[in-house]
């Protein structure tokens, strides 16, 4: 395994290691076969080791509230309201038609992105929006 070449005392000695496991070792020295055992300095890691406390459950359930939050449906281009599909109240499915638009000559439909109830209608066909802004919002 490996050769060192020791100075004690005058006297040279040859070591050679033959097999390291664990904290035994079998080493030659000067021809006559040794089975020695080494003791080490444990080191201590750089890194200290962190400790976290656990994490406490919740004692209830976590209460949802019904409606969630308000979704504005806004403007994607600055144009004319043409014509306003729903009113508030109105029960929409995902893909229906909410409003039109009028924008650089073309008219443009904009669908609902998920179900929901329309709370609120911002605009009236024929008045001019700007880009983002708030047209209709739904629960």
């Amino acid at each position: 395994m490996k050769n060192y070449k020791f100075v004690i005392n005058g006297t040279q000695y040859e070591v050679d290691i033959l097999s390291l496991e664990g904290s035994k070792a079998e080493i030659e020295v000067n021809g006559t076969h040794y089975v020695v055992e080494i003791q080490r300095e444990v080191k201590q890691a750089k890194t200290p080791t962190i400790v976290r406390s656990t994490v406490k459950e919740p004692q209830k359930e976590i209460e949802k509230k019904s409606g969630g939050p308000k979704t504005a449906i806004k403007s994607p281009l600055p144009g004319v309201i043409v014509n306003i599909f729903v009113q508030p109240g109105d029960i929409v499915k995902k893909n229906q038609k909410l409003f039109s638009l009028e924008a650089m000559k073309m008219e443009n439909e904009i669908k609902a992105e998920r179900d929901g109830v329309v709370s609120a209608v911002k605009v009236t066909p024929g008045q001019s929006v700007l880009q983002e802004e708030v047209v209709i919002e739904m629960n």
